[in-house]
């Protein structure tokens, strides 16, 4: 991931963070091809009129799923000193398993106690999908997202707690359908405090 500045400071405000995934380059032509040897090698026929552009559009989806948007990390100044919890519940997660590249979707609830500055609300969901889009696994996927906000907002405390379902134990392998897994990682005051950590794990739903 890269993160540039995107505006000359003003005064004491600071400027936004543009943030970009890094990449090496998409060759859609190589993945299309590549991916037409992969299906012939697996016993499907990709010379019939449905599945003649199958390995386009393979190409074409795994490209879209490796490929977050760029977006500013926009954050203002907490002049009302808030204090208390803010959180996102119910962001929608869609990754790729890295062992099987098979999907994994499910939600994250994320939140933070602020400390000098707070977060525009939509952009704890583009952190999300910034992370999620790449292959993964889910214990790291969570914890990225933790670490990152910690980095970059300085809260007194992060919270992110990830359920999600694994097609690579639902459909293949035990084929466990109706499972889901559940990861968190608590950061300072989320963690190390019993009334905020029960507060966010409560309003998360992980306790009832």
């Amino acid at each position: 991931m890269s993160i540039e500045r995107v505006a000359h400071r003003t005064g004491r405000t600071p400027a936004p963070l543009r943030v970009v995934h890094e990449s090496d380059g998409i060759d859609l032509d190589a993945a299309e091809e590549a991916a037409g040897h992969f299906l012939r090698a697996l016993g499907v026929r990709t010379d019939t009129e449905s599945m003649r552009r199958t390995p386009r559009r393979m190409a074409h989806a795994y490209a879209e799923l490796f490929s977050p948007r760029p977006f500013d990390l926009t954050t203002f100044p907490n002049d009302e000193g808030y204090d208390e919890l803010v959180l996102a519940r119910a962001i929608p997660v869609r990754s790729v398993c890295e062992h099987h590249l098979l999907p994994f979707v499910g939600t994250a609830h994320v939140g933070y106690l602020p400390g000098q500055r707070i977060l525009g609300l939509s952009k704890l969901a583009r952190v999300v999908e910034h992370f999620a889009c790449r292959p993964q696994v889910q214990e790291r996927l969570t914890k990225q997202i933790a670490d990152w906000l910690q980095t970059q907002l300085d809260p007194k405390g992060v919270g992110v707690v990830i359920e999600a379902e694994h097609t690579c134990m639902t459909l293949r392998g035990v084929r466990a359908d109706g499972s889901s897994t559940i990861t968190s990682t608590l950061l300072g005051l989320l963690r190390e405090d019993a009334r905020s950590r029960s507060e966010f794990l409560a309003l998360t739903g992980v306790i009832r």
